[in-house]
C-alpha cells in the first residue's frame, strides 16, 4: 500500500462521484434505517483526486443504528472485487441514522486501522461528508458530477 501508509504525504483534494452513486448510497442509507448503513467504495487516485468508480453495497452484521460491521466474507469479495476489476478500495460509506456527518470517536480509531477516505451520510440532514485521517481529521470535499 504505497501511499496509504504514509498518510502525512497525502494531499486530497476532492472525491468525485457520480449523481447515481449519491443517490445509491442515500437510498441505501435511507432504506436501512433505523440501522447504519455500509458500503465500500472502489476508484481510482490520481494527482490528489479520488474518483468512485464502483460502490458495494454491504450489510451491517451489527444490525445497529449507531455502529457498523462488514462481515469477513463480504471483505473478501470486495478484496476479490478489487483485483478482478483493476480499481482499489479508496473508501468506507456509512450513515448516521440520527445524527450529524462527523465522525463518532469510534469511526476515528476505525479509520486508523483504515486510512482511506470515509463518507458519511446524516439521516437528519441528508448530506454526505467526506473525511481523511492523517495527523488529524480532515474533511474532504465531495464533487457530484
Amino acid at each position: 500500500m504505497d501511499g496509504w501508509l504514509c498518510r502525512s504525504r497525502i494531499k486530497l483534494h476532492k472525491i468525485i462521484l457520480t449523481e447515481l452513486q449519491k443517490q445509491l448510497l442515500s437510498n441505501y442509507a435511507e432504506n436501512e434505517k433505523p440501522n447504519e448503513s455500509c458500503a465500500i467504495l472502489f476508484g481510482t487516485r490520481k494527482t490528489g483526486i479520488i474518483k468512485v468508480e464502483k460502490v458495494f453495497l454491504t450489510k451491517n452484521i451489527e444490525q445497529s443504528p449507531t455502529s457498523f460491521t462488514i462481515s469477513a466474507e463480504q471483505r473478501l469479495e470486495a478484496d476479490k472485487m478489487e483485483r478482478d476489476m483493476n480499481l482499489e478500495i479508496i473508501g468506507i460509506f456509512h450513515s448516521h441514522p440520527d445524527s450529524k456527518t462527523y465522525p463518532s470517536s469510534t469511526d476515528e480509531k476505525f479509520m486508523e486501522l483504515n486510512p482511506v477516505v470515509w463518507i458519511i451520510f446524516s439521516g437528519v440532514s441528508k448530506d454526505l461528508r467526506a473525511y481523511i485521517l492523517e495527523s488529524e481529521l480532515l474533511e474532504i470535499p465531495i464533487e457530484i458530477e
